[in-house]
């Protein structure tokens, strides 16, 4: 069996991009991946570097031979050591899709693969809820309609919101205001209330601060019981994160901007976070968020993996739930338009019950491309 075709799409959602892959073998069997960059600036970036990489590696090769694919892209491209979200997300993409395909021809979900499913059900937490309120107010609202859908954790972004006077002004120079601050406090606090004491609040802070700053944020927080706080710092610091940890009784997370198992290395040594948290559309794909999370399990931390994409990504993650052993809940983005769910047929996301996802047992990532709704946003086709 080899690859004879990918297939290149780009597609827009709102204010969302999804950049997928889709490969073919020559007897007919398909597998579908998603690169990780689908807001912010970068997507088409991406989607070039999926290109090149199909072109150079994956056009011609068998398609059961991952690792030696995945390695090519490390050691034969020489920017793939040390590189970061644009490149690991081109070859996350290319490695799921691989990953599908094998799991079709082997007529098997792709945890058989890792070691089995260790559990059924898995826990899911809202994402995605909290963008569209001015006010603390506003925002304690949208929360207390996220419970009444059926979710007990829910992740806020207290430092984002849309007063233009305020964060978005000044947040690029590393300036966290008086009031910016006042505002983040009073949104967790008004929060905590609208939800009460039994639902898992995470707090994301997206290093939008300096450490003084985000220290004195997370005590400030504290007694709100945060679940965790997730990306108070930089990841270039790595060093700051054990100086953060050692000043807050909160559990640290973080990772969604780390690649491959060499970028962790340094962070999971240092023991600067409690949760690790690589996107399998990102890090480098779905055996290298299993790779993370190893090392991870080895010093007593956790993993949720990162999620901020379309359905193809979720079903990657729900497939590396299914099997890893230091697993704790999945990110999920239910508040998104449809046409960002109906990429795929029967997605996931419309498969959750209170908070709550069954693993499918279905070949691969157990997804199927609805070729309906992507085609239309086809951007390339390559043939062997």
């Amino acid at each position: 069996m080899k690859i004879k075709k990918a297939r290149l799409y780009l597609v827009e959602t709102g204010s969302y991009r999804i950049p997928l892959v889709e490969l073919i073998s020559d007897d007919g069997i398909t597998g579908i991946g998603e690169a990780a960059v689908g807001f912010g600036v970068g997507t088409r970036a991406a989607l070039v570097m999926m290109e090149e990489l199909a072109e150079k590696f994956v056009i011609g090769a068998d398609p059961l031979k991952i690792m030696s694919i995945w390695n090519d892209c490390y050691y034969d491209t020489f920017w793939g050591k040390g590189a970061g979200a644009i490149f690991y997300g081109g070859v996350s993409a290319i490695e799921m899709a691989l990953w599908d395909l094998k799991g079709k021809a082997l007529g098997l979900p792709i945890y058989e693969f890792l070691g089995g499913k260790q559990r059924s059900i898995i826990d899911c937490y809202a994402n995605d809820w909290c963008f569209g309120g001015r006010t603390p107010a506003d925002v304690a609202r949208a929360a207390e309609k996220v419970l009444q859908d059926g979710y007990s954790a829910l992740k806020l972004y207290p430092l984002g919101h849309s007063d233009e006077t305020t964060v978005n002004k000044h947040i690029k120079l590393r300036q966290v205001t008086k009031e910016d601050e006042k505002i983040c406090i009073e949104k967790v606090r008004l929060v905590r209330e609208a939800i009460g004491d039994e639902a898992d609040l995470l707090i994301d802070v997206t290093a939008e601060g300096t450490p003084d700053t985000m220290v004195r944020i997370g005590q400030k927080i504290e007694p709100f019981h945060p679940y965790y706080y997730e990306e108070p710092l930089d990841l270039f610091d790595v060093d700051a994160y054990p100086f953060l940890k050692q000043k807050l009784n909160i559990p640290i997370a973080a990772g969604e901007r780390l690649y491959t198992r060499y970028g962790f290395k340094r962070l999971i040594e240092k023991r600067g976070v409690d949760i690790v948290q690589p996107d399998p559309g990102t890090c480098g794909g779905i055996m290298e968020t299993f790779r993370i999370a190893s090392m991870a399990e080895a010093y007593q931390m956790r993993i949720t993996p990162h999620n901020c994409g379309g359905p193809v990504l979720t079903a990657a993650c729900v497939q590396l739930d299914a099997c890893l052993n230091n697993f704790l809940m999945q990110e999920i983005f239910p508040y998104r338009p449809e046409i960002h769910y109906n990429i795929v047929e029967d997605p996931l996301e419309y498969q959750i019950e209170n908070g709550k996802l069954d693993i499918p047992d279905l070949p691969g990532l157990g997804v199927l491309l609805n070729h309906k709704v992507v085609d239309p946003f086809l951007v390339r086709e390559i043939s062997g």
